[in-house]
C-alpha cells in the first residue's frame, strides 16, 4: 500500500470529521472564484457606470479573503494535527519512518485541498450566474446574468489556493519532527494553559472594555480626548483595550461568574449541573484565546456588515431628502423645454419656480473659509408652501425681514447656529434667520442651500440677486433612461439633477459594497462556526471516557444531552454575545458620526447572523452527542 493510497483511505475514514473543514474551504474558494470572475466580467463592465471602481473593490475583497482564509486553514489544520498526534505516534511505534509519516500527512492535507479546490471552482462556476444576478440586483439594475466561465479567474484561484495548501501540507509534514514520541501520545491531554482567575485581572478586563466603549462613543470631532490623543492613536487604543479586555473577560470574569454559580448548592446538585459547571470552568479559561478570536471576528463581521447594510437600507431616504423632485433643472430656453416635455410621460406635477441667487455677507455664520460670503438660492414663502403641499411637507410662515434656511446637510457639530443670526446683501439688506429645516423642496444638486423669505422680502432682494427660473418635475414612475434622454436636450449649465440617476449611482456604489461585505461576512461566519465546531469536537473525543463512566453509573442519556447542550451553548454564545456588544457600540458610534438612523437595519443584520450562527450550534451539539452515544454503545 502506497503512502498516497493510505492518505486517501484515512480521509475517507474520517470524512465526517473533516466535513465542516472541507465545506468551509469549498465555500471560501467559491466566494474567491466569484470575486475574481466578477473582476474579469464583461457583463459587469457593460452594465455599470463604475466598472473600474468595481474591479478595484473586487480585487481588494479577494486579497482580504485570501489573507483570512490562509489564517483559518492554518488554524483549523492545527486542530486536526493535534487530534492525529496519537495516531502518528502509533505509526512511529510500529516502525514507520518519520519521513514516510511526514509525507503521508503532507499528501492527506494536499489531497483535501485539491478536492476542495476542484469542487469549489466547479460550484463557483455553477453559482456565478446567481451571484452575478444578486450583485446586479443590489446595484439597482434589472437583468439576468449569463453563465460565464473565466479561465483567468480559475487560474488565479488555483494558484492562490495551491500555495495555501502547500504551506499547510508542509505544516503537517513537520509534525513528526516537532515532538517526541511520548509527547505525541499525551497530546490530546494538552489544551491551552488554564489560567487561575484573578480579582485584579477581572476588574482590569471590565475597565479596559468600559474604557474602549467610552472612547468609541465620544464624538471624534468634538471630544477633547480624541483631539489630544489624535485620531489614529485613539482608534488603536480602542481596538487594543477592547481586544485585551475581551481576553481578560474569558480569562477571569466568566470564571468568577461560574464560581458564583457553583456556590448555589441547591441548584448545583441537580442532575449533571456540577459536571457542566466544572467542565465550563476549564473550557472557558483554557480556551480564552480561541474565544477572544471568535468574539473579535464576530464583532468585525457584524459591524462591517451592519454598517454597509445600514447605508444600503437608507439609500432611498437619503436620495429623497436631497432630491424631493424627480427631475429639476435651470431653464435656459423654450426650445429645450419643449424637447424635455416631449420626452416626459405623464407627470404628477410640472412647475416653473422663480428664485434668486443672492450673495450674502455672512460673517455671523462663522464661515470655515473665512471669506464671510455665501451664495444662497432664495425663494418666497408662497413658492415653498406650494411645493411643500405637493411633496407632503409642512407649510411655513415667515416673518418680514426674516428667513428659514433649508440645509439638508445640517450638523450641529459643524453647521452654523442659524437661529437669530443675521446676513446682509451687498446693498445692506439685512435678513435674520428665524429657524432652519433639514429638508428642502428644491433638489440640492441644482439649487444648493435654499433660503425661504416672505413675499415682500423676496421682492426687496431682487435688486441684489440674479433671477433664476427652475423647472421642477414630479413623477410616480421615472427611469434612468428618461433621465439620460433629458440630459441630452439641456445644456450642462442647467445643473440638471435626477432622483432616479442619483438613486442608481448610490445603489451602484453601496450595493457593490453590500454584496462584498455580505459574502465576506458569510465566509467569516463559516470559519468562526467551524473553529468552534473543531474545538468542541476535539474536546468531545477527550471527554468520551468521562461520559462513559457516567453512563455506567446509570446517568440517563437525556441528562447527558442536557449537560452537553448547556456546555456548548455557553462556548458558542458567550463570545457571540461579547461580539454583538462590541459591534453594537461600534455601530452606535458609526451612526452618530454619519447622523443616520441604523437601529432597524443593524437589528436585522444581527438577527440574521445569530440565526446562521445558531445552526452551527445545533450541528455541533448533534455531532457531540453522536460521538458520546457511539462510544457508550461500544464501551458498554
Amino acid at each position: 500500500m502506497t503512502l498516497f493510497s493510505l492518505a486517501r483511505k484515512n480521509i475517507a475514514r474520517n470524512l465526517s470529521q473533516y466535513f465542516l473543514y472541507i465545506a468551509s474551504m469549498i465555500f471560501s474558494i467559491i466566494i474567491y472564484f466569484t470575486f475574481v470572475t466578477l473582476k474579469y466580467s464583461d457583463t459587469i463592465m457593460e452594465k455599470t457606470e463604475s466598472s473600474q471602481n468595481m474591479q478595484s473593490l473586487m480585487s481588494a475583497a479577494a486579497v482580504i479573503l485570501v489573507f483570512f482564509v490562509a489564517i483559518f486553514i492554518a488554524y483549523s489544520n492545527s486542530f486536526f494535527m493535534k487530534k492525529r498526534k496519537k495516531e502518528v505516534a502509533l505509526y512511529a511505534l510500529l516502525g514507520v519512518r518519520d519521513r514516510q509519516i511526514g509525507f503521508m500527512l503532507f499528501f492527506e492535507n494536499l489531497l483535501l485541498g485539491l478536492v476542495s479546490l476542484v469542487v469549489g471552482i466547479v460550484l463557483g462556476f455553477l453559482c456565478s450566474k446567481g451571484f452575478m444576478t444578486i450583485l446586479i440586483y443590489l446595484m439597482g439594475y434589472d437583468a439576468i446574468a449569463p453563465f460565464t466561465f473565466s479561465g483567468s479567474a480559475a487560474l488565479n484561484t488555483a494558484i492562490v489556493f495551491l500555495l495555501i495548501f502547500l504551506v499547510t501540507s508542509f505544516q503537517g509534514y513537520r509534525l513528526i519532527y516537532q515532538f517526541k514520541l511520548i509527547d505525541l501520545f499525551h497530546a490530546s491531554k494538552k489544551g491551552e494553559a488554564v489560567p487561575r482567575p484573578s480579582t485584579g485581572i477581572a476588574i482590569l478586563g471590565i475597565l479596559l472594555i468600559g474604557s474602549g466603549y467610552w472612547l468609541a462613543l465620544q464624538d471624534p470631532f468634538t471630544s477633547n480626548v480624541w483631539e489630544k490623543i489624535g485620531f489614529v492613536m485613539t482608534v488603536l487604543i480602542i481596538l487594543t483595550t477592547v481586544i485585551v479586555g475581551t481576553f481578560l473577560l474569558f480569562h477571569s470574569v466568566t470564571g468568577f461568574a461560574l464560581t458564583l454559580i457553583k456556590k448555589n448548592e441547591k441548584w448545583l446538585w441537580k442532575g449533571l449541573h456540577i459536571v457542566t459547571v466544572s467542565q465550563l470552568l476549564y473550557r472557558i479559561r483554557g480556551n480564552a484565546r480561541t474565544l477572544t478570536v471568535i468574539a473579535v471576528l464576530s464583532a468585525t463581521t457584524v459591524t462591517a456588515g451592519g454598517a454597509v447594510y445600514g447605508l444600503y437600507y437608507n439609500t432611498n431616504d437619503q436620495v429623497l431628502t436631497a432630491d424631493p423632485n424627480t427631475f429639476m433643472y435651470r431653464q435656459a430656453d423654450a426650445n429645450s423645454d419643449r424637447k424635455v416635455s416631449a420626452i416626459l410621460p405623464d407627470a404628477k406635477y410640472d412647475e416653473a419656480i422663480e428664485a434668486l441667487a443672492v450673495t450674502f455677507n455672512a460673517k455671523e455664520l462663522n464661515d470655515l473659509d473665512g471669506s464671510g460670503q455665501r451664495i444662497y438660492t432664495v425663494i418666497d414663502e408662497e413658492t415653498y408652501n406650494r411645493l411643500a403641499v405637493i411633496q407632503g411637507k409642512e407649510v411655513l410662515r415667515v416673518m418680514d425681514d426674516h428667513a428659514v434656511i433649508l440645509d439638508i446637510g445640517f450638523d450641529e457639530r459643524f453647521s452654523p447656529e442659524y437661529k437669530g443670526k443675521t446676513i446682509t446683501t451687498e446693498n445692506n439688506k439685512a435678513i435674520t434667520f428665524q429657524g432652519y429645516k433639514t429638508q428642502t423642496v428644491l433638489n440640492a444638486g441644482t439649487a444648493g442651500i435654499t433660503v425661504v423669505v416672505s413675499h415682500d422680502t423676496f421682492q426687496a432682494l431682487q435688486k441684489a440677486g440674479e433671477t433664476l427660473t427652475y423647472r421642477v418635475i414630479g413623477m410616480d414612475k421615472a427611469s434612468v433612461d428618461i433621465s439620460r434622454e433629458i440630459t441630452k436636450e439641456i445644456p450642462e449649465e442647467a445643473l440638471f439633477s435626477s432622483a432616479p440617476q442619483d438613486f442608481q449611482n448610490s445603489l451602484e456604489s453601496v450595493g457593490s459594497l453590500l454584496f462584498i461585505g455580505s459574502f465576506l461576512g458569510l465566509v467569516f461566519l463559516a470559519a468562526t462556526g467551524s473553529i468552534i465546531y473543531f474545538k468542541v469536537l476535539t474536546e468531545a473525543e477527550e471527554d468520551k471516557s468521562q461520559y462513559n463512566m457516567l453512563h455506567k453509573m446509570g446517568v440517563s442519556a437525556i441528562d447527558m444531552r442536557k449537560s452537553i447542550a448547556m456546555q456548548v451553548v455557553v462556548i458558542f454564545f458567550v463570545p457571540l454575545a461579547a461580539g454583538l456588544c462590541h459591534s453594537a457600540v461600534a455601530l452606535k458610534a458609526f451612526s452618530s458620526l454619519l447622523m443616520m438612523e441604523l437601529e432597524k437595519p443593524v437589528m436585522i443584520w444581527m438577527m440574521a447572523y445569530t440565526v446562521i450562527y445558531g445552526l452551527y450550534y445545533v450541528l455541533t451539539v448533534a455531532s457531540y452527542n453522536r460521538i458520546i452515544t457511539r462510544n457508550n454503545k461500544t464501551e458498554g
